[in-house]
């Protein structure tokens, strides 16, 4: 026999996972929308990281732009929630592990997650910790949706016959 608890969070996941889905949306949509204007800037943000040839970067540079809007849309109508939230995942894990190599490399760039990234100025210090934490959050959203993918107003309810 349920809980009257157990019936109430029962009811409050739905809503609680349609906060996660819209503020990741909300997250990619922004982010990729501020890099998509200027995709030589992008491709400058990801050589900072001094991981790849700039070549490569110019590639990962115009394409990750893309790939978050993508990524924004599909959770904001909320389709394919569970497999958008995964990608996301993955891709907020390499964000992570870039900030941490370049911490530990001793690098000063700015991780270009909602900016034009790049090499910082004279005075200017990281903020590779506050970049950490935030997509830490960024990746516990995603975890909520990986976990419990039902939302409300989605396009995965209307397919599964939900309201």
């Amino acid at each position: 026999m349920e809980t009257t608890r157990q019936i109430r969070m029962a009811a409050a996941w739905p809503w609680i996972s349609t906060g996660a889905r819209l503020g990741l949306a909300a997250v990619w949509l922004v982010a990729g929308s501020l890099k998509i204007g200027d995709l030589a800037a992008s491709a400058r943000a990801v050589y900072a990281y001094q991981l790849m040839s700039y070549d490569t970067a110019k590639i990962v540079g115009a394409v990750q732009p893309f790939l978050e809007i993508a990524l924004g849309l599909l959770l904001l109508i909320g389709l394919a929630t569970r497999f958008t939230a995964a990608i996301s995942a993955a891709l907020i894990t390499i964000f992570i592990a870039g900030i941490v190599w370049a911490w530990a490399k001793g690098l000063r760039i700015d991780c270009g997650c909602f900016s034009t990234g790049g090499e910082l100025g004279a005075g200017e210090t990281p903020g590779y910790g506050i970049d950490i934490l935030r997509d830490l959050a960024f990746l516990a959203l995603c975890g909520i949706l990986v976990w419990r993918p039902r939302t409300r107003f989605s396009l995965d309810g209307v397919l599964m016959g939900e309201r």
